[in-house]
């Protein structure tokens, strides 16, 4: 039986479907927690504070020492995570769960516009593609908004722009780690991230903390613990699986977040919701597996 399961389904699949899994539980226990009162930065810093015990367990565990090599680079990805994941949570706790995370997959545009700016690289033919596609769908995704008469349809946005912001974050911060990885071990890499996230996110929760109680505590325990699932889930599936074939099964959270929106906080997507996502993954996917998709007199150097 197992050996069918290996044939039909790659161990790299399974890991990444592992990760989607476990970022979609995680955003749920974030919606779940901020609807009883627990606000964002409260929510940043429990992350942040499961997340630290976990890591540093990890490096312990490797024998590695915890402060890395190059440590102004590993804070400025901390300090860059820390805002993404800020504005992720807060557009998760503002938007349904299937627009929050269909929103943070614009990040390719981002990255790439990053890469031509920073790392002088240029923009291939499925990568402007992907760019097209991309901010069409954010179009319609947000075209009620543009209309006349605002409908139920309509996304706040103000809280799409915070959602675009965390996904631009994220794509700085992925290009951060893509120069870390040349030097650094993942775990130390992981382990910076709360570091700077949980003080920064304690000095900024002081003002509003809401004592949860103990089921909440149990869920905000959660949301760190779901959160190092699809991390271990993410890495384990890059180092079984090639890169681009694995990442492209990364966008199965969107599934599990719509069906998750559904099921626990009765969130139907409108139908441009299903038309501007499908055009933003349509387009993901492009950039994932364009170099097989498009000819090679097509492409750019």
């Amino acid at each position: 039986m197992l050996t069918k399961i290996n044939d039909i389904i790659p161990v790299g699949v399974r890991f990444m479907l592992l990760s989607a899994l476990g970022f979609a539980l995680m955003s749920a226990c974030v919606k779940y927690v901020s609807v009883h009162g627990i606000p964002v930065f409260e929510i940043v810093a429990a992350r942040a504070l499961v997340s630290l015990i976990l890591s540093y367990l990890d490096v312990r565990r490797k024998g590695i020492s915890i402060w890395g090599n190059n440590k102004k680079l590993l804070l400025l990805r901390g300090a860059v995570g820390t805002m993404a994941l800020m504005c992720v949570y807060y557009a998760v706790t503002a938007l349904p769960l299937a627009e929050a995370t269909i929103l943070q997959y614009v990040h390719p545009v981002f990255t790439a516009l990053l890469g031509v700016l920073f790392l002088k690289e240029r923009i291939q033919g499925a990568t402007m593609i992907c760019i097209a596609l991309c901010l069409l769908g954010l179009g319609i995704m947000v075209q009620p908004n543009m209309s006349n008469s605002i409908t139920a349809d309509a996304l706040p946005l103000h809280s799409v722009m915070i959602a675009l912001l965390g996904a631009f974050g994220s794509s700085i911060a992925y290009v951060i780690v893509r120069k870390l990885s040349q030097t650094e071990d993942s775990s130390v890499i992981i382990f910076y991230f709360p570091l700077v996230a949980l003080p920064i996110s304690t000095m900024l929760m002081w003002q509003d903390f809401v004592l949860p109680s103990l089921a909440i505590t149990l869920m905000l325990v959660l949301v760190g613990v779901f959160t190092q699932v699809g991390q271990y889930g993410l890495t384990k599936a890059m180092q079984t699986q090639e890169a681009g074939k694995a990442s492209g099964y990364s966008y199965v959270q969107i599934v599990f977040s719509t069906l998750l929106g559904v099921m626990i906080f009765n969130e139907i997507p409108s139908v441009w919701t299903y038309l501007g996502g499908g055009l933003i993954v349509t387009g993901a996917l492009v950039n994932v597996f364009g170099k097989k998709l498009i000819p090679q007199k097509y492409r750019r150097a």
